[in-house]
């Protein structure tokens, strides 16, 4: 009998543990992420909306600035995860790729815009405390893991797209 009380206080517990990451959400990102998109939406009502589509059509009319550039923008300016809005500025068939370079990017980013994606910031930190011990400078790192991270958005993206491209033109017929 107490075996089964214990299997269903594990089972309730993971409710429990699923309740409290769900009250973090709702207290905590959602907000953030109201707030910055309010702020996004702001700017470009201040800025204006003729003027901004017409600077990043600009930027996604062309694949390697669409594929380094705009992730960039996106995640140093607005972190993660309010960074993958840059999306709504490329075309329907450039989102797919946006989204994988956008993800990609929200990890190399830390090292230098540690707000970027705070959340992965520990992955950056435990490569860096090797580098340290070994008595190399951590800016270098940063660099390198920047470039590096520019770098694979872009042959990533040209990947992605073509991937893209081949699916929905088989799909078509």
């Amino acid at each position: 009998m107490e075996v089964l009380s214990s299997i269903a206080q594990g089972f309730m517990s993971l409710f429990t543990a699923g309740g409290k990451t769900f009250t973090g959400w709702v207290t905590g990102i959602i907000p953030m992420i109201v707030c910055l998109l309010t702020f996004m939406n702001s700017i470009i009502k201040l800025v204006g909306e003729d003027r901004v589509n017409r600077f990043t059509a600009k930027l996604t009319k062309h694949a390697i600035l669409r594929y380094t550039l705009m992730p960039m923008i996106g995640l140093i300016f607005l972190g993660n995860p309010m960074g993958y809005s840059v999306m709504r500025f490329c075309e329907e068939k450039d989102k797919p790729a946006m989204f994988d370079v956008v993800a990609t990017f929200a990890h190399p980013v830390t090292g230098l815009f540690p707000h970027a994606n705070a959340g992965e910031l520990f992955v950056y930190m435990g490569i860096a405390t090797g580098i340290k011990e070994l008595g190399l400078p951590l800016g270098d790192l940063a660099i390198r893991y920047f470039i590096a991270g520019i770098v694979l958005c872009a042959i990533r993206g040209y990947i992605t797209q073509g991937i893209y491209l081949h699916l929905t033109a088989a799909e078509r017929g």
